[in-house]
């Protein structure tokens, strides 16, 4: 299938989704927000693959949010001139803008982020999205909705908080800042910095490979739990974590685990079940 923002390749249990629009600086249009969640859980229903990789073109990995939609059809809800229209364009599609992030999010593989260049925006709120962030050495991000008036919206917030302190994440939101590649490493939000972008993929793909040789399904819990940890206290969590294990653990599955290890070969470990699509 084509799309307009988004080329997708699935190659070795892993899926590529690369934005596709340099030419305008990968800006997130209408077509963008429509058109990542359909991949993403089209990807996740069908067990496409193990792993999904979103890496971008180009100098800047994305401009953040098109603000041609503000004016263009999905802005067309009343009078522009109307001092209520930006309410009402929040209300009409800010929820709809938030799920399209949310997707990477409840999808039960894991996400990994490639960046180069500028992340601006709505690029932050993609790549906190992500289970993992990696950046090429020029790489920056900034929560630049502040500096044409707004406050980022889409997913920034609440999860950028679960890597960096808060006094730091206040100084990037009030003031619109860049955070270079070192700062973010060094903050937390960054997994690892690397020299350039064809540096940064062979490694990223290389840990893609290695996480989708593992048990899909013990792999998917760990997704699950590590989120569910991450807003809940530790009491909740043990009892989850004994609840899920007690539903979804496979023995067979962890007696080809440790019998490959012993072997020294890959594991051959079921594919996640599709979803019921009923």
């Amino acid at each position: 299938m084509s799309y307009k923002c988004f080329e997708v390749s699935i190659e070795n249990q892993i899926a590529h989704i690369v934005l596709s629009r340099p030419e305008k600086r990968n800006a997130m249009s209408a077509d963008f927000w429509r058109e990542l969640p359909e991949i993403i859980r089209d990807i996740d229903d069908n067990s496409r693959a193990r792993v999904i990789v979103i890496s971008s073109t180009g100098p800047v990995f994305s401009a953040g949010i098109d603000l041609g939609m503000f004016t263009g059809d999905i802005g067309a809800i009343r009078d522009k001139n109307d001092p209520q229209y930006g309410s009402y364009f929040y209300d009409n599609n800010v929820r709809r803008l938030q799920d399209s992030f949310t997707s990477l999010e409840q999808c039960r593989i894991p996400v990994i982020a490639a960046i180069q260049g500028g992340c601006y925006g709505g690029g932050v709120d993609l790549i906190t999205a992500c289970d993992m962030r990696f950046g090429t050495q020029d790489s920056f991000i900034t929560i630049y909705e502040i500096n044409v008036g707004m406050t980022a919206d889409v997913g920034t917030f609440p999860r950028i908080l679960n890597h960096m302190p808060e006094g730091i994440v206040r100084e990037l939101a009030y003031t619109g800042r860049k955070m270079n590649a070192q700062e973010c490493k060094s903050r937390g939000l960054y997994n690892e910095v690397h020299e350039d972008q064809e540096t940064m993929m062979e490694k990223v793909m290389a840990l893609a490979a290695e996480i989708a040789s593992k048990p899909p399904l013990a792999v998917y819990g760990c997704k699950r739990i590590i989120t569910y940890a991450r807003d809940h206290d530790t009491m909740d969590t043990l009892d989850n974590i004994a609840v899920w294990n007690m539903s979804m653990l496979i023995p067979t599955e962890m007696m080809e685990a440790m019998i490959a290890g012993k072997e020294k070969r890959p594991g051959k470990f079921a594919d996640l079940p599709k979803k019921n699509q009923s």
